[in-house]
């Protein structure tokens, strides 16, 4: 058996059409979604990460209000700016980039997101509505994870998952959103960490693996049954002398190995990162849809 490759960028562009075609409605009855982003700093990746957002707002015909901070930006400053996008009407959805300068304080800050557009999904009051099931913003790759299972035929329903990570970004929320009792979940979850003994004995039982971990090759093809669906949400360098940059970006899978067992994979990169900008997109235009009172 060779594994069916899911296509991320192929879903994340279905997807990111069918935003588009909603934002176009919406500008017709005179609501433009807008995103408000802050980026503090110049880390590399986080510029990256902030300019494919940028980008992807311009595609969709979202607002963007992008904010570029000093590093030695202080903590009340940061505050401010929060703030007054709070309070701007223009915008539907805050995003700081994280990380932040050590002199920040992240947890007040993302604290300080006035929950109505925390659109990364990260919020106290936004992860205590996912526990509960109530409705609310679902953190992004979590979410975008859901979105690759259903849009590629896959049935969560009754299915053993098991999600290799419990960081408060993937493993948790992802935990929590698919043992809701609800369409596109009922699903049956162990979660597995650096201190689970005989890691592979569980994901041998698994329906769905879900990597997560953050360290290359932690799930290899001995670890997975005939069959099962394996979705790689880890991004790692891993040091390549063949490569311009001196380094490739491998998964938490070993992808060649497990592609012969399993029934369907992600690749790195390609499978869950396109969805994970796709998702803030869709939690903007939804939090617009809320300020007009049309949810």
């Amino acid at each position: 058996m060779t594994a069916q490759v899911i296509d991320g960028k192929a879903i994340a562009a279905t997807m990111r059409a069918e935003l588009k075609a909603e934002v176009e409605t919406l500008k017709d009855r005179g609501i433009v979604p807008g995103l408000g982003l802050i980026l503090v700093g110049d880390d590399a990746a986080s510029q990256s990460y902030v300019r494919a957002k940028e980008r992807a707002c311009e595609e969709a015909g979202i607002y963007s209000d992008d904010n570029r901070l000093a590093a030695d930006t202080s903590q009340d400053e940061l505050m401010g700016l929060v703030e007054r996008m709070n309070g701007d009407p223009k915008i539907h959805g805050i995003l700081v980039q994280l990380p932040l300068p050590k002199q920040i304080n992240e947890a007040e800050v993302l604290l300080a997101i006035d929950p109505a557009k925390d659109v990364d999904g990260f919020h106290p009051v936004s992860v205590g509505r996912m526990v509960l099931g109530q409705a609310g913003f679902l953190p992004c790759t979590p979410h975008g994870v859901v979105q690759l299972l259903l849009r590629s035929g896959v049935t969560i329903e009754g299915a053993h998952v098991v999600i290799v990570g419990r960081s408060n970004i993937v493993g948790k929320p992802l935990a929590n959103m698919l043992i809701q009792k609800k369409e596109g979940a009922n699903a049956t979850v162990t979660v597995c960490h650096t201190r689970t003994k005989d890691l592979a004995r569980h994901t041998r039982q698994a329906d769905i693996v879900i990597a997560a971990a953050g360290r290359p090759n932690t799930v290899t093809a001995d670890m997975i049954k005939d069959g099962a669906v394996v979705i790689d949400v880890g991004v790692n360098r891993v040091e390549d002398a063949t490569k311009k940059k001196g380094y490739r970006l491998a998964g938490d899978v070993d992808f060649e190995a497990v592609r012969e067992k399993a029934s369907l994979i992600t690749p790195v990169p390609g499978g869950v990162g396109p969805m994970t900008i796709t998702m803030l997109l869709y939690n903007t235009v939804e939090s617009a849809k809320m300020a007009a009172g049309m949810l």
